[in-house]
């Protein structure tokens, strides 16, 4: 019990948030790809290689997000993996929107979001677990 308390709030936070984000993108691309049913309707105009990679990236965000919580310096390194792999898709997304691709504006608004979440989960894993 007493490592379990040992972990400050922010490695806590992070972690918890990782792994939660993690297992939500899983379950909510997994059932546009592998359902064909009411997600996949509601899902409209999705991206299929954005659509992979958010599925694919949700198995990293738990990884990651346990090894925050074990407080393991090479999950920062992945988080950072992550927010570069993230920027290049959403740039790669730019380009295919730019080029006339059909797309989602919820899937800009949630590539946004995802950049903004896993850049600060990477600058608070950097400052409690390496700096």
């Amino acid at each position: 019990m007493s490592t379990l308390l040992a972990r400050p709030l922010t490695i806590w936070a992070i972690s918890i948030v990782a792994i939660l984000f993690g297992l939500l993108t899983i379950k909510s691309g997994g059932s546009v790809i592998f359902i064909d049913g009411e997600a996949r309707q509601a899902a409209g105009n999705y991206v299929p290689f954005v659509l992979w990679f958010n599925f694919l990236a949700g198995f990293v965000y738990v990884i990651a997000g346990a090894g925050l919580w074990m407080k393991k310096q090479w999950a920062v390194s992945l988080s950072v993996i992550i927010v570069a792999g993230t920027l290049i898709i959403y740039a790669i997304l730019g380009l295919y929107i730019l080029g006339g691709g059909l797309y989602e504006m919820r899937t800009v608004v949630a590539m946004s979001l995802r950049s903004v979440v896993w850049v600060f989960i990477s600058i608070f894993a950097y400052r409690k677990l390496i700096h």
